[in-house]
């Protein structure tokens, strides 16, 4: 798809800068509604899907803007500063005397463990220790931001609040699709995995909907 892609790049840079900015709107204005329609009308014809897709990597690929008020922040907040404070101290000793055993949460509305489900802090060494890959721990930020990404969209909070984890999976696939494609200059390697590798894919978002449900869902229960 890139080689097709390409091509519609370079048509595109060959349009002077006001058809570029209305081809650029219009691309975002079909890529949104579409990506939001989609999700509640069960549309028939596979060549406005296969067109959504196209459009999606091609956004991607635009060049950026090159004049008037636009600022750029890279999706990313670089730290510069920090400061260290102490803020109280005291004593952490244990007291002697019969260990008493913990028990997790188990009442309603409250966690529950669920056997193979780990911390989304865990995924990376999930799928290096699964599929022999050599990723690094900066490499979680991949999916740290998806997740949040995910999180944030209105479309998935309703959709948390009135369905079950597995209903709830039909709305968040097609979501994760668009938000890992959004991502796709952030870690190329890891986007191929998920685009090439099915397994890979399924173990990955498995576990980003588990944690993305469950955020949503405590999130619900707070402010309901």
């Amino acid at each position: 798809m890139n080689r097709v892609i390409d091509l519609a790049v370079s048509r595109f840079k060959e349009l002077d800068e006001e058809r570029q900015e209305e081809f650029r709107a219009l691309l975002v204005s079909f890529r949104n509604l579409y990506g939001f329609l989609s999700q509640i009308i069960p549309y028939q014809d596979s060549e406005l899907e296969k067109l959504y897709a196209f459009l999606r990597f091609l956004h991607v690929k635009l060049p950026r803007r090159e004049s008037g008020p636009v600022y750029t922040f890279d999706d990313e907040v670089k730290l510069k500063y920090y400061r260290l404070q102490k803020i109280s101290e005291g004593s952490i000793s244990l007291q002697t005397g019969e260990a008493k055993p913990l028990k997790g949460p188990t009442d309603v509305g409250t966690g529950e463990s669920h056997g193979e489900y780990v911390e989304l802090s865990q995924l990376i060494d999930l799928l290096n220790d699964r599929f022999g890959t050599d990723f690094k721990p900066a490499d979680q930020l991949f999916f740290d931001q998806i997740k949040e990404e995910a999180v944030a969209d209105e479309n998935l909070r309703q959709a948390a609040r009135v369905n079950t984890m597995d209903n709830f999976k039909f709305v968040f696939d097609k979501t994760l699709e668009g938000l890992i494609i959004d991502r796709m200059e952030g870690n190329e390697e890891i986007f191929n995995r998920l685009m090439n590798d099915k397994n890979f894919h399924e173990v990955a978002s498995g576990y980003l909907l588990q944690q993305v449900y469950e955020q949503l869902r405590e999130g619900a229960g707070r402010t309901s």
